[in-house]
């Protein structure tokens, strides 16, 4: 079974930057499509990012294209959230998806136990 853990989150400041990381186990990493969704309070999973298994190519929300950055090391089972210029609206509980939700509602993918990320001043 998948097993994924993320790491990364905290409390920053409006304009400041932060890196999530997702360790991944149980799977074939490299050839796995990897994503980024999050949660924020009473709200339902909202795609961020995705990248393909090779890391040739990424895709972003827009509301964070531009701003965050994703990536991966298949050397080390690792897949990375880059976030610079984080604003209050990028507060939620961040989390790591193996592959895409087929039906949008990423329940149905397997995912870690997430990473808070809180941006306030």
């Amino acid at each position: 079974a998948a097993v994924l853990v993320e790491s990364g989150g905290g409390l920053v400041q409006p304009g400041g930057s932060l890196r999530l990381s997702c360790t991944a186990s149980g799977f074939t990493f490299g050839a796995n499509f990897m994503s980024w969704v999050r949660q924020a309070p009473g709200k339902g999973f909202e795609w961020v990012s995705s990248i393909t298994g090779g890391g040739e190519s990424s895709s972003y929300a827009p509301s964070v294209k531009g701003r965050f950055t994703i990536s991966r090391d298949n050397a080390k089972n690792a897949l990375y959230l880059h976030m610079n210029n984080l604003k209050t609206e990028d507060t939620a509980m961040y989390y790591c998806a193996k592959g895409f939700s087929r039906d949008g509602t990423w329940t149905d993918v397997d995912r870690g136990q997430g990473t808070q990320v809180t941006v306030s001043s």
